[in-house]
């Protein structure tokens, strides 16, 4: 991804509050605050769908929910792109929060599909051979 060099100006708490945020994450500033305006930009474009760390790295989550937007586009992707069967197969999330994610993905398509081939990449033989600590017991 290319960048581009711009001066901004930053109230001192908000300077404070990232520069504390760098501590936690050893990154730079500039790493930090790029990954913070992409995030803040999405989440306008996008309400409903907030950021969330884990053991991929940061990525869209449905708000109010453990559901990355990642994990519902694939299950509707396996329902044939059926609305009705997603929104009863998840019937417990709005359609609020549904729509919100399909949006997402329609804004983001690149990011989701990389999430999903991620994903349908993991077999148990490659579980087992990058995660060494995997439990014995899920290795049969």
């Amino acid at each position: 991804m290319s960048s581009v060099v711009k001066s901004i100006r930053i109230d001192k708490k908000t300077l404070s509050e990232v520069e504390s945020l760098l501590h936690m994450k050893k990154e730079t500033f500039s790493s930090l605050t790029s990954e913070l305006i992409t995030e803040a930009v999405k989440m306008r474009k996008c309400p409903g769908i907030v950021f969330i760390e884990g053991p991929a790295g940061r990525r869209a989550r449905i708000e109010g929910t453990g559901i990355d937007v990642w994990e519902l586009i694939s299950a509707y992707q396996e329902l044939n792109n059926d609305l009705p069967t997603l929104k009863e197969a998840f019937h417990w999330l709005t359609d609020r929060q549904i729509m919100a994610a399909i949006g997402y993905a329609k804004t983001y398509p690149d990011e989701i599909k990389k999430l999903i081939e991620m994903n349908r990449a993991w077999s148990k033989e490659k579980a087992h051979a990058e995660l060494p600590s995997y439990p014995s017991i899920l290795r049969k």
